[in-house]
């Protein structure tokens, strides 16, 4: 039987089309709000990065009462690298609400959660979201919408999706565009009539698919899911049934329900359809069953896209090293890396041959970047090397590689400078075609290309390209890329930068220090414009003379610094370099800090 007054729904769509602003909109149409309530925006984004960067990065849930319903609302993020976050939650839901922009149209990502959600059987609704946009076009998104879910192989029902209009931020959404603006009520009948209450089985015992994983500071992990049958009250034992069949007897000491924008509420028991969280557990992973039968099948996990880029993790080894972080150890930094691998399950985290160096494997440099900003904000001390895509062997043991379908739209004068970057990239271009006052780019790219590409379309476009991407297929390896074409100035010294010193330097390429500033030996201090890297030594003082004094440099005037964020640190060192990422600082450099010892080993291998 189904849940009659249950509505578990997903909001899936590209990057930045909206979906947290219309969550917002959401919560207010179930009264979570006062009407004279100051109210955050994007109130779901809870993690420091999400409002930095202004993107969804972790899947979260909650739920609105209306006119008898509950109605569960799970957000889920919308760039690629974090895709894992929206294949999991696909097993806690019954339909999904497909949001596209009114003037973009359907984009990479879009594909790929819709694929996600019609393999699942999910009931889709589309909203066409942002038609007071200038260059919107609803009626010619609605076509291509319909185009993507016969490329998709929509069943019938899935491809008689309804389609409303209208702008979350301005509060209001229609089934015509020439309806009366009513507020969000259209859409919530819409998620109540067309969206199937879940199939559930009161009479049998209590089972429920962890699909999510979260962290409660009283009472720790908690498994979060959508109860399949029975129920589930605090003090009830219940079966952890693991990957690997082991079962595991577990009192529960919290039963937790969600709604509004706090999350988590106590509640007393845990009945089927609805979707909870559960405390009480040492350990449990995403994908494990919990049952009341210690007997029971586990229930199928949906199946996540490997992992396309891998990178290497170490402990800070620099002279600066346990200055400024509070884990600095090797194990503390697998341990986190671990702990990563329990609530993130598109990374993949193994031993390398070398001790206290980690294999951290995820979809995209930007996933990796985003977990070693939070290590660092922790007060961690991390090594990380460039990421490098992960290759294998086919069936005829052919080595392959990721490739990619990118996208990028552009302004038309820049077209031709693209193009050119694309084919240096060795992307082949599928499709192009104009988009509003440019044109959109379509290739197939290897990964490879993909990484530093979005800094390197920013300089080109002077801010105004841009791309999305989806992982496409392993193929065969095509040829080399060519990487970084400038080399780096490599400082000689440990010691404070001096201004007489980086004066001089200056004449002989980009600076990434200022003056004050300490430097160790074998760090990266600049950017030189030949290819080779250039010993220099920042710390060089000016001398004392019977002419001259030690102050005659204090009027020194130093152009600024190139200041790298972590992200583009990450994707600009070369398979030699390392990003020494701390709570204070992310410095570059060289991964052998000493130059005799480098070009020892240059030496070495040329023979």
């Amino acid at each position: 039987m189904r849940a009659q007054n249950i509505r578990n729904i997903a909001i899936i769509a590209h990057v930045d089309h909206g979906k947290t602003t219309l969550v917002d909109l959401l919560l207010h149409a179930g009264g979570v709000y006062r009407d004279n309530q100051k109210v955050e925006e994007r109130a779901m984004d809870s993690m420091d990065q999400e409002r930095e960067r202004g993107i969804t990065i972790k899947a979260k849930n909650t739920a609105i009462h209306w006119e008898g319903y509950t109605i569960n609302i799970v957000d889920t993020p919308g760039h690629a690298d974090f895709g894992g976050e929206v294949e999991r939650v696909m097993k806690m839901v019954d339909g999904v609400l497909l949001l596209v922009d009114a003037a973009e149209g359907p984009q990479a990502q879009t594909r790929f959660v819709l694929r996600k959600a019609l393999a699942q059987g999910l009931a889709p609704i589309v909203v066409v979201n942002k038609v007071d946009r200038d260059h919107a076009n609803p009626l010619a998104v609605h076509d291509n919408t319909l185009e993507l879910f016969l490329e998709l192989d929509a069943n019938e029902s899935q491809f008689e999706a309804p389609f409303l209009y209208g702008s979350a931020k301005e509060g209001y959404f229609v089934t015509d565009l020439n309806d009366q603006k009513d507020g969000v009520r259209p859409l919530l009948e819409n998620i109540v009539e067309r969206i199937d209450g879940p199939q559930i089985d009161v009479d049998s015992p209590f089972k429920m698919l962890a699909s999510n994983i979260d962290w409660d500071d009283y009472v720790g992990r908690v498994a979060i899911g959508k109860v399949l049958s029975g129920r589930i009250a605090k003090g009830d034992r219940i079966w952890r049934i693991s990957s690997d069949g082991k079962r595991t007897s577990v009192k529960i000491t919290k039963v937790f329900e969600y709604s509004g924008v706090t999350g988590s509420q106590d509640s007393t028991v845990g009945e089927a359809g609805n979707i909870i969280g559960l405390a009480g557990f040492e350990d449990v992973d995403i994908g494990e069953t919990l049952s009341a039968d210690e007997n029971s099948e586990s229930v199928p996990f949906v199946e996540i896209d490997p992992p396309t880029v891998q990178m290497q993790f170490s402990v800070n080894d620099s002279p600066f090293a346990g200055k400024e972080g509070k884990y600095v150890t090797s194990r503390q930094v697998r341990d986190r890396l671990i702990r990563e691998t329990k609530t993130n399950i598109s990374i993949e985290v193994t031993d390398s041959e070398r001790a206290g160096v980690f294999n951290v494997s995820a979809r995209g440099a930007m996933q990796i970047a985003v977990l070693v900003e939070e290590m660092r904000r922790e007060g961690f001390e991390v090594l990380v090397s460039r990421p490098m895509v992960i290759t294998k062997r086919d069936q005829n043991d052919i080595i392959v590689e990721p490739f990619e379908t990118l996208y990028v739209e552009v302004p038309e004068q820049y077209v031709s400078g693209v193009m050119k970057g694309l084919a240096a990239r060795r992307a082949e271009i599928v499709n192009m075609k104009a988009s509003g006052s440019g044109s959109m780019i379509e290739s197939m790219i290897p990964t490879r290309g993909l990484i530093g590409f979005e800094f390197e379309l920013l300089n080109m476009t002077s801010g105004h390209g841009i791309m999305s991407h989806l992982f496409k297929e392993y193929a065969p390896k095509v040829g080399e890329i060519a990487g970084r074409s400038s080399g780096t100035l490599v400082s000689m010294e440990t010691g404070v930068a001096m201004a007489y010193s980086l004066d001089a330097l200056e004449s002989r390429g980009k600076l990434f220090i200022e003056s004050g500033e300490n430097v160790y030996e074998g760090q990266i201090v600049g950017e030189n414009p030949r290819s080779d890297d250039l010993p220099v030594n920042p710390t060089k003082e000016k001398h004392l003379t019977n002419h001259r004094s030690t102050g005659d440099g204090k009027g020194i005037q130093l152009s600024p610094p190139l200041k790298f964020s972590l992200e583009r640190a990450i994707e600009y060192i070369t398979t030699d370099e390392l990003v020494e990422a701390t709570p204070e600082n992310v410095r570059l450099r060289k991964r052998v800090l000493s130059a005799v010892e480098r070009k020892r080993e240059a030496r070495k291998a040329i023979t």
